[in-house]
């Protein structure tokens, strides 16, 4: 059989299976029975929704004061001023003063990924920075990442650098247990589906010292639908990272945009329904990463090269997912405007949205 007649095959058995799944749930079909009720959840966003400000932690915690937050996720600590301990303790006293916790991230703790920089020394080095600045500022976690999507390209595929991964984690655990805070891995751009990261997690020694910061928006680019990953990576969730999202079948598989939450297809009242089973007291930071398109070319064989333990059901959720999806344009700037601030106006106003959003169903403890 020719390439050109595998695809269409393939192609032809997965719009079948989309077909006979059972269809996901619109945003709005639980809404009237949460609007207005509280639900005891720490509500907050992540730094990098509004990354082209480029402020610093003690901006954000004033913007957070503003939103009415109740937690902040400075998720790259490149954005404190300084690791001294004493400048740390001063951030944490100014956030308790505006009643808000800080969470704390990182990027790639995975040696071999090509995510990897040197700029905080060795990956062991730079988890010990990051659990340091952890426990100085308060915060329960620190959030890591192993890479990217192209991490599954490389030799000894994802596997392999989750072993590494694995392996830092491990040199890391003492300093973590004696600091109180976990080491949070991302299910972060495409490199691992939800079933990998509990791989890591329980190979690195389990949740005494581990943990997993919840990405719903990071999980379409793994063909998973927020609710299944939400299924597999709840128990285990110490902080969070999240976004709406669109899919839409494609040319070659399904294309993807992430919104401002509540414009998108996550049934996010029906989420936190369940979020508030499996992730009590995890607090909900938001990452609106919005305004373009990304497509998954699942119609393709080489798709299957880098996924081969994909699950039937799971693909099942996605594409019948996806088969209720309407084609969105990507976000642009407008015309005669300066790019630079057009972005800047353009996220402030995709996180605010999103923050009133989950205001409206009930999430956070500040009016």
């Amino acid at each position: 059989m020719n390439t050109a007649q595998l695809t269409q095959d393939r192609r032809d058995f997965l719009k079948t299976v989309a077909a006979g799944a059972i269809a996901a749930s619109t945003p709005l079909a639980s809404f009237a029975a949460s609007a207005g009720q509280r639900r005891g959840i720490k509500l907050g966003y992540d730094n990098f929704a509004i990354r082209a400000m480029n402020w610093m932690v003690e901006d954000h915690i004033d913007y957070s004061a503003k939103l009415g937050c109740d937690s902040l996720f400075m998720s790259d600590i490149e954005h404190f001023k300084s690791y001294d301990e004493g400048y740390l303790n001063d951030v944490r006293k100014k956030a308790a003063d505006k009643g808000l916790q800080i969470h704390v991230g990182t990027w790639s703790i995975c040696p071999t990924s090509k995510a990897f920089r040197d700029n905080h020394g060795t990956a062991e080095e730079h988890l010990r920075l990051g659990i340091r600045v952890a426990k100085a500022i308060g915060s329960p976690v620190i959030r890591v990442v192993l890479g990217t999507g192209e991490d599954r390209k490389t030799e000894g595929g994802i596997m392999a650098r989750i072993m590494d991964t694995v392996k830092v984690c491990k040199a890391c655990r003492s300093q973590a247990i004696d600091s109180g805070v976990k080491i949070a891995v991302e299910n972060h751009a495409g490199d691992m589906q939800a079933h990998e990261v509990v791989l890591l997690v329980e190979e690195a020694g389990g949740r005494e010292y581990m943990g997993v910061n919840l990405d719903s928006g990071n999980a379409v680019w793994t063909m998973e639908t927020p609710m299944d990953s939400l299924e597999i990576l709840g128990p285990y969730a110490a902080t969070t990272s999240l976004r709406d999202s669109s899919v839409w079948l494609s040319e070659n598989g399904v294309t993807a945009q992430w919104t401002a939450t509540g414009a998108g297809m996550v049934d996010w009242p029906k989420y936190f329904d369940r979020f508030a089973e499996l992730c009590p007291g995890v607090p909900v930071h938001y990452e609106t990463i919005s305004g373009f398109n990304r497509e998954l070319p699942i119609f393709r064989p080489e798709q299957w090269v880098l996924f081969p333990e994909m699950k039937a059901p799971a693909l099942a959720h996605f594409l019948a997912w996806a088969k209720d999806g309407k084609p969105l344009e990507p976000w642009k700037a407008p015309a005669g405007q300066d790019r630079g601030e057009a972005e800047k106006e353009y996220q402030r106003a995709q996180i605010e949205e999103s923050i009133r959003y989950c205001k409206s169903i009930g999430l956070g403890l500040k009016a």
